[in-house]
């Protein structure tokens, strides 16, 4: 099963509401989709969107690495030697993570393809379906209860709030209107995008906790760099930490694990630079005894559709955040994951079982 022809294509569509956090404002998701063929006749697919606040990666600085690198060393490659093709693809470039990311998912579709099964289940199969979040963007506290609300109603009994962006009092004041509408039977984790300092996040969340807002945990409170100021955060707060920005690699994992930094670690694909890295630090975190969530970037479902097969196949992945696509004006693919509210289900066809992918 050789490699013959990697292609790429870009998609844009809009957001039937901004995505606010305490870092950027999206009104339109952007990807770089990726098609690679194979001489058999087998397709993959793998999306890859710009998000240069968080991975530094453009549209253009993706359809370079992919066409202008990744693509040269890989046609005419076999990937039944796929070892050495992922071991290649991560020394051939050093970050660009995302472009990384996206041909990996092709080349995990072409795989399960070839193996003709679901790629949950040529990972590992532990489940096979799952329940996301929904996320409440950044806005004033009267609008953020309007929205939690709405969502809770929708069936979302988990919800991911975002914070970080102004004073903590204004952000607590967000969660106690958040929390007086929905009541106590709905989960609340925070996403506060490092948009605090150590000692701020300290003495904020102690505050929620003293006034019983029952959160469920806090992402990312510090800047991404700062490992000692997340170790101070969770070693001072009774409310679960988990980081997300400060780990992109296994090395990263590795470090907030043996320091005890964060209680839990969010894996993106797009940080991790595809499937290949991100089972290295599952399998990390899994031995140390922290669990993980896998979430996203604002995706369509082509790729959420693979990160959702990544986290259906693993144990020790016990929290799901796949909404974006749920926060789309419209769809690119036919196939792939489905949505019934907040559970979804995994088609029964091999790979990521997309049929046909239109780029708008």
């Amino acid at each position: 099963m050789k490699i013959v022809q990697i292609e790429t294509f870009r998609a844009a569509v809009p957001l039937h509401t901004p995505f606010k956090t305490a870092l950027r404002t999206v009104h339109t998701a952007e990807a770089v989709v990726v098609n690679i063929i194979c001489d058999n006749g087998i397709n993959g697919w793998g999306e890859a969107p710009p998000t240069l606040v968080i991975t530094g990666d453009s549209l253009e600085s993706i359809e370079s690495a992919v066409l202008h690198v990744l693509k040269p060393a890989l046609v005419g490659k076999s990937l039944l030697n796929h070892e050495s093709i992922f071991q290649e693809m991560h020394k051939l470039l050093v970050g660009n993570n995302s472009a990384k990311a996206a041909v990996d998912m092709a080349i995990y579709d072409c795989l399960a393809q070839y193996s003709r099964l679901p790629l949950y289940q040529y990972l590992g199969g532990y489940r096979n379906k799952l329940e996301t979040d929904y996320t409440v963007s950044v806005n004033s506290p009267s609008e953020m209860a309007e929205d939690a609300l709405l969502y809770s109603m929708r069936g979302f009994d988990v919800l991911k709030i975002k914070v970080g962006k102004d004073a903590i009092e204004t952000d607590i004041k967000r969660i106690q209107a958040i929390r007086q509408v929905i009541g106590d039977s709905v989960k609340i984790r925070l996403d506060a995008n490092q948009g605090w300092e150590a000692k701020a996040a300290v003495r904020a969340i102690r505050k929620m906790e003293d006034l019983n807002l029952t959160i469920e945990l806090v992402e990312q409170p510090v800047p991404a760099h700062d490992i000692e100021g997340l170790k101070k955060v969770t070693d001072n707060v009774e409310t679960p930490i988990m980081a997300d920005e400060s780990v992109f690699t296994p090395q990263q994992a590795f470090q907030v694990l043996k320091t005890r930094s964060a209680d839990l670690i969010n894996i993106k694909l797009m940080k991790a630079g595809g499937i290949y890295q991100a089972q290295k630090i599952n399998n990390l975190a899994e031995v140390c005894g922290v669990e993980c969530m896998v979430g996203s970037m604002i995706e369509t479902r082509l790729g959420i559709t693979a990160a959702a097969h990544f986290a259906a196949s693993k144990k020790n992945i016990t929290r799901f955040d796949f909404d974006a696509p749920l926060m789309l004006s419209t769809d690119i693919i036919a196939g792939g994951i489905q949505y019934n509210g907040k559970t979804i289900t995994f088609p029964d066809s091999p790979g990521l079982g997309v049929k046909a992918v239109q780029i708008h």
